[in-house]
């Protein structure tokens, strides 16, 4: 039988595992186009990498932790889906590209985790081991979500939200709450804490959407009457060239005709 508040903790863990999963999903348009243009152009694997270290690390946290199925269920999956970005991009990236992300893998991935698995299985014990790497998760959580800092940088510098999609920042907010939540109701600390600083870049990042949404629009309705009236002095000028014509050719028409005049006075003095 579930207590009120296990059971409350269940429903915001599979809310955060729902919401979650739609962030992750978040990047397929962008390997959709990297697969039909097969180039990765100037995308970064860096995210990529990073987001894959990240839930390595949380499932090793929620393995030492009791009773966080919900936190493994969504990393895995996360795993898996990140897993999949990085060989597609590997796969289609330049060489340069290609030799940095496997550089990321061996340092982050693999040498990184394991180097944290390993000391902290032989020389910390029990509760000691869980907050050191609750630590290291909730650090690399926060870095995380201060990622796209430079993207917020980028829409006020340019004052468009090309590359800040509303609904990517609406799905990290509502998951940043039920996560913070799930950890407050579990009193923990490391769950909870960084998903406060995801809430907040969240709601930053909604804000500026809305400030800058119709920016462009704008803009480009302020370029349209410009236009209009330049292409109407263009059918003016075009226009007016027919008359031009016209006049011309009335005038070789009166000088043609007095020609004729001349003529036939100068023949009619001759025969006489």
């Amino acid at each position: 039988m579930f207590s009120i508040d296990h059971a409350w903790v269940f429903a915001f863990g599979i809310l955060g595992n729902i919401l979650s999963f739609m962030v992750y999903l978040a990047p397929v348009p962008t390997f959709s186009r990297i697969f039909k243009k097969k180039s990765t152009e100037d995308f970064q694997s860096v995210p990529y990498v990073v987001a894959l270290f990240s839930s390595m690390l949380w499932i090793y946290y929620a393995w030492l932790k009791s009773n966080a199925i919900l936190l493994i269920t969504i990393n895995a999956a996360g795993c898996v889906i990140e897993t999949i970005y990085i060989a597609l991009y590997i796969v289609y990236a330049l060489k340069s590209a290609r030799i940095l992300t496997l550089k990321l893998l061996l340092l982050l991935n693999f040498g990184g985790f394991w180097s944290i698995m390993i000391l902290t299985i032989f020389f910390l014990k029990g509760l000691n081991r869980v907050r050191v790497v609750g630590w290291i998760c909730m650090a690399l959580s926060v870095s995380v979500f201060a990622a796209p800092l430079s993207i917020m940088a980028q829409v006020i510098r340019t004052k468009s939200v090309e590359f800040m999609p509303f609904w990517l920042s609406f799905f990290l907010a509502m998951s940043a709450v039920m996560w913070f939540f799930y950890g407050l109701l579990l009193k923990d600390i490391y769950i909870g804490v960084p998903n406060v600083v995801g809430f907040v870049l969240g709601l930053l990042q909604m804000l500026l959407y809305t400030i800058y949404k119709n920016h462009k629009k704008s803009a480009e309705e302020q370029k349209l009457p410009t236009m209009v009236k330049s292409s109407t002095f263009e059918v003016q000028t075009v226009c007016c060239l027919p008359n031009f014509d016209e006049n011309r050719d009335a005038k070789d028409q009166t000088k043609h005709d007095q020609g004729e005049s001349e003529y036939k006075s100068i023949d009619a003095s001759n025969q006489v």
